[in-house]
């Protein structure tokens, strides 16, 4: 019989990667729940078993015939912006969501938190919990709170960290809408030296590795997502190289110089802002990407994030040149 799978958040820049994979991947019957069906741009014809619920989580309890028959339920919808809705959605609602699922009939849920939870040893980071954001503290709130649902021990709860993603056909992450901002900043930046470090992950490889996870037996697991960590001077360098910009020295960016900055020019910096600017090294143990599973990865480095966002590299430059 084939599998009954649950997708929240599919019109997201995540959900639409997730979406597109498992219908071309799959041939598994498949549940969207999306707020707008005008915000799909995955095609939802494209098979048969497409259903596309319009609803919001925040109703969750209408759905509970489907959910008490789903076997597999990916959980990628998540909130900001309004506290009240933020709590509601991210801890009440995702809580409830998992408590309609039938233990009996569901196989795996794969959970989307956020890795800015968890600190370097991948244990949860404290100061998430107290000063994060309402996002951030929210996805706090709801992971603590896993441990108490009876579908527990069918529960993989997955961290991405830093996620890039979107094109014509897909929404782009907040990173992905940023990016282009930042280039045009790289005059600038390629002069200092940051004492930092991050990992990030592509939506498309996110893709892979909830299909692999979908398609293959697992237990509950905690997995962060992301590629290798990288320095942000390495990252500094690797954009230049790719613009053709080059750099000649660099300032370190040290803590006390920074410190200077923010208070010369009077920056105000809410406290997890303040925490996250000292913590400055967001890396992980045993991070997972494509690769762990023996997949070919879609994006794996700086150079190949830029050539996919289409920045027109030095070589491209020269090429106009010529022409």
């Amino acid at each position: 019989m084939s599998k009954r799978i649950f997708v929240t958040g599919a019109s997201g820049c995540i959900g639409h990667y997730i979406a597109e994979s498992l219908i071309k991947e799959t041939d598994y019957e498949l549940y969207f729940l999306v707020r707008n069906r005008d915000k799909i741009k995955f095609d939802y014809q494209y098979r048969e078993g497409i259903n596309i619920i319009e609803g919001n989580l925040l109703n969750i309890e209408k759905y509970q015939e489907i959910l008490s028959s789903i076997n597999v339920a990916i959980l990628t919808a998540t909130a900001w912006g309004d506290p009240e809705i933020t709590y509601q959605t991210n801890v009440i609602k995702t809580l409830e969501l998992l408590n309609l699922l039938n233990p009996e009939n569901c196989e795996k849920v794969i959970y989307f938190s956020t890795a800015s939870i968890l600190g370097n040893d991948n244990k949860l980071l404290a100061e998430a919990g107290t000063i994060g954001t309402d996002y951030v503290k929210t996805k706090y709130q709801c992971f603590t709170q896993l441990k108490k649902l009876k579908i527990y021990d069918k529960i993989t709860t997955v961290f991405p960290t830093l996620v890039f993603g979107g094109d014509e056909n897909k929404p782009y992450s907040h990173l992905s809408s940023g990016l282009p901002e930042i280039i045009k900043l790289m005059n600038l930046i390629r002069w200092f030296k940051a004492d930092a470090s991050f990992h990030f992950i592509h939506g498309q490889d996110i893709a892979k590795v909830v299909t692999y996870l979908v398609n293959n037996n697992t237990k509950n697991q905690e997995i962060v997502l992301g590629n290798e960590p990288i320095t942000a001077t390495q990252a500094i360098e690797n954009i230049c190289q790719y613009l053709g910009k080059k750099i000649y020295f660099q300032i370190p960016l040290s803590l006390t110089l920074a410190n200077f900055f923010i208070k010369i020019f009077d920056v105000k910096m809410a406290d997890w802002d303040r925490f996250c600017f000292d913590y400055r090294h967001f890396t992980y143990q045993n991070y997972v990407n494509p690769k762990t599973f023996n997949l070919e990865p879609f994006c794996g480095n700086i150079t190949e994030l830029l050539k996919i966002h289409k920045i027109p590299s030095s070589s491209s430059h020269q090429e106009r040149g010529r022409g």
